[in-house]
């Protein structure tokens, strides 16, 4: 495939660009012209994050601070449509899958393996990188996942959060036999549940406050606690691992002390800069406590869990917009509790 776009690709592009807190316009802009080994990318579906939301609320996530007008999105899924100089990977009209960070790929950590650690990342949505709440997008050839027609453009883009529990997943070893507590029923918290099950997890055990979101953990396998109501103590969970999902500081210090003897905590959700930690209880059972920053090398496993139906993506796509809805998308959660996953379609042209 060589530099030319075989493919007619209009000059220009909407996109929904957050301007300031609680500032989100659509814009038209230049349709970007993909450079070396890059791919030019229509963008069929993005999922809202909490990340998305955390910038349009608050303008910054710790020291990442929206001080120039940013693109959201960071979960999407989409067509190649054109190439650069050098890309060679894709065929025009390949459905992928949008990994949407791109490193160095030469510093320590690239060349260890553990690219997500990149500190030249360029992630998208994080400023000052666009991400896809737009009808185009470029990307980096090799971090476009070609995916099946079996998947749909929602699961395609919802393969990202998915990394996540395969990431988590991985750090936490999960292995057949291995009893699993996850704090949290968000959209994350329901991808580590599913992950962990087809990992072979003997018990998964799900805890949140909000009713819906544990009746959907049931119906994915779990084990449900509202903690609300009950303690995980009086639950009598007993856990080998803890992924925390909920980012809530007393919900994390309660999880920890029910893990048991060598056991692993991995640290996912995003809550305060500092959580107190049980350390008399993590000392005496020697439990390995680590935190999980994005991901490295998980797309070809979420693809064949997603493709296989081990793992079902579409069923937490429960709300659909198209761009001009992104500010709608944004604040779905907070105004719909039946909502898991708002997804926006930036080409319906709505």
């Amino acid at each position: 495939m060589g530099a030319t776009m075989p493919e007619p690709v209009p000059p220009t592009m909407r996109a929904a660009v957050l301007r300031g807190v609680k500032d989100l316009v659509l814009e038209e802009r230049p349709v970007p012209v993909p450079g070396e080994r890059e791919v030019l990318i229509r963008v069929s579906a993005v999922g809202t994050c909490g990340s998305d939301v955390h910038y349009y609320e608050h303008g910054r996530i710790g020291d990442f601070v929206v001080d120039a007008p940013l693109v959201l999105g960071h979960e999407a899924s989409g067509v190649v449509v054109g190439a650069g100089p050098g890309a060679s990977l894709h065929e025009v009209g390949q459905r992928v899958s949008l990994e949407p960070g791109v490193p160095c790929f030469t510093c320590a950590q690239c060349r260890l393996g553990r690219y997500n650690l990149c500190p030249a990342m360029r992630f998208f949505a994080t400023p000052p990188i666009d991400g896809a709440f737009c009808e185009y997008v470029v990307l980096h050839e090799e971090f476009a996942h070609a995916v099946p027609d079996a998947l749909s453009d929602d699961a395609a883009a919802l393969l990202e959060p998915l990394s996540v529990g395969v990431w988590s997943a991985r750090k936490a070893r999960v292995t057949p036999g291995t009893r699993v507590l996850i704090t949290g029923a968000g959209p994350i918290g329901l991808v580590a549940l599913q992950t962990a099950r087809v990992f072979g997890a003997s018990e998964v055990v799900v805890s949140d406050v909000r009713p819906r979101r544990l009746a959907i953990a049931r119906e994915l396998g779990a084990v449900t606690v509202d903690v609300s109501a009950t303690t995980l103590a009086e639950a009598g969970v007993e856990a080998d691992v803890l992924i925390e999902c909920s980012g809530h500081p007393p919900a994390i210090g309660e999880a920890i002390r029910r893990v048991g003897r060598a056991g692993r905590v991995v640290l996912v959700g995003m809550g305060g800069d500092e959580i107190p930690l049980p350390l008399a209880h993590v000392q005496n059972r020697e439990i390995e406590v680590t935190g999980t920053f994005r991901y490295a090398n998980t797309w070809p496993t979420a693809i064949s869990l997603a493709t296989s139906g081990q793992i079902d993506l579409d069923r937490l796509a429960t709300h659909h917009f198209g761009l001009s809805g992104t500010e709608q998308a944004l604040t779905a959660a907070a105004t719909d509790p039946t909502t898991i996953k708002a997804m926006v379609h930036p080409n319906d042209q709505t």
